[in-house]
C-alpha cells in the first residue's frame, strides 16, 4: 500500500510483550491502522491483530496473512 501511494509514511515499534506496525497517512498524524503482534493473547484469539485509529480491532487471528485480508479490496457492483 505504501508503493500503490495510498499510504504516506510506516513505523516499526518494539515494545516489551509487542511488536507494532503504524501505518500513517502523514507523517504528522495519528496512525490509521496498527498490525499489532502480541504474545500474550496468542492461544485464545491469535498472536496478530489489525487495529483502527479509533482504537477498534477489525480482524485477529493466528496467520498473519489471514489477518492482513483486512485490506484485500474486493470488486463490488454499485447500480446508478
Amino acid at each position: 500500500m505504501v508503493a500503490a501511494n495510498e499510504w504516506r509514511d510506516y513505523a516499526i515499534d518494539h515494545a516489551g510483550d509487542r511488536a507494532v506496525f503504524s501505518v500513517f497517512r502523514r507523517t504528522s498524524e495519528t496512525p490509521l491502522f496498527q498490525i499489532i503482534k502480541a504474545p500474550r493473547p496468542a492461544r485464545r484469539q491469535g498472536t496478530f491483530s489489525v487495529v483502527a485509529a479509533g482504537g477498534s480491532v477489525m480482524k485477529r487471528g493466528h496467520e498473519l496473512g489471514h489477518v492482513l485480508g483486512v485490506f484485500d479490496r474486493t470488486l463490488r457492483l454499485v447500480s446508478a
